[in-house]
């Protein structure tokens, strides 16, 4: 049984793998950064904490609780929480790039940093990192987004090569698309930070973009469950050695071979086209 602490179980694929992981025998630790659904975790059956990631005391809060319910155990980390700011970069104000940053980034390596004192102390330990496809590939109108997940690749592969021989490891998974609570959450997130009205891509916004978002079909392919997706997390906290990276969805294997092969020309021509 190992000691997992979850970030973002509000829906989704944290509250799939919190799930999953309990039911598997686990101890899981999962968090909120809402109270309703801090007590719907409870509800559930979960040791839970109100952690709101932007939020750095209540990261403190959570871990010192968490290792004194353990004996000072902590095995794995999941960073989960975050969310996307849809539209274009020019569109784009500095604070609300800093917004994205400040979850899933800043958030991200707060607790990694602070995960890693204790497993140090330890000797050992898991953090599993979710990134994306949009940590590999761009696509537009999701230029914050691709921004944060760009930035977690580069921390995670630095963060592999300081932590050898520790026997503590980072592991990234990328996901593809999911379905979740991300595109209803991406939608309030466009609508209160990006001005429609006299941009440039006005048209392109009204048309397509916001009507997307507020679909309630799930027109993506390849879309996996948040259940299907939390399979990869329970086989990385029960692998021995995990992998450096996982990609979830053929979405995610077929983007990454693209990125692989086709010239940087080429793969803006293709993408352009999603």
């Amino acid at each position: 049984m190992a000691n997992i602490l979850i970030t973002g179980c509000s829906s989704g694929i944290g509250l799939a793998t919190a799930q999953l992981l309990k039911q598997e025998g686990h101890r899981v630790f999962a968090s909120a950064r809402k109270e309703d659904d801090v007590k719907m975790l409870e509800a559930q059956g979960f040791e839970t904490f109100l952690v709101d990631v932007t939020q750095h005391e209540t990261i403190d809060v959570a871990l010192e609780k968490i290792t004194l319910l353990t004996q000072g155990k902590l095995d794995v980390v999941f960073n989960n929480a975050g969310f996307g700011q849809p539209g274009a970069v020019e569109d784009l104000s500095v604070q609300t790039l800093k917004e994205q940053f400040e979850t899933n980034v800043f958030g991200l390596h707060y607790l990694t940093t602070q995960a890693i004192k204790i497993m140090r102390k330890q000797g050992f330990g898991k953090i599993i990192q979710h990134s994306s496809v949009l940590g590999i590939i761009a696509l537009k109108f999701r230029g914050a987004y691709n921004a944060s997940k760009y930035a977690i690749e580069g921390l995670n592969d630095t963060l592999r090569q300081e932590l050898l021989g520790t026997n503590i490891t980072i592991t990234t998974i990328n996901t593809g698309p999911v379905s979740s609570q991300f595109r209803a959450n991406a939608l309030k997130k466009f609508k209160e930070n990006i001005a429609i009205e006299g941009s440039a891509f006005e048209a392109v916004y009204q048309k397509e973009l916001k009507e997307r978002l507020e679909s309630n079909k799930e027109s993506t392919p390849f879309t996996l469950t948040a259940q299907q997706a939390a399979k990869t997390v329970l086989k990385i906290v029960n692998t021995h050695k995990p992998k450096p990276r996982y990609y979830i969805t053929k979405a995610t294997h077929l983007l990454g071979f693209f990125k692989r092969m086709l010239s940087t020309t080429l793969l803006d021509k293709l993408l352009n086209k999603i």
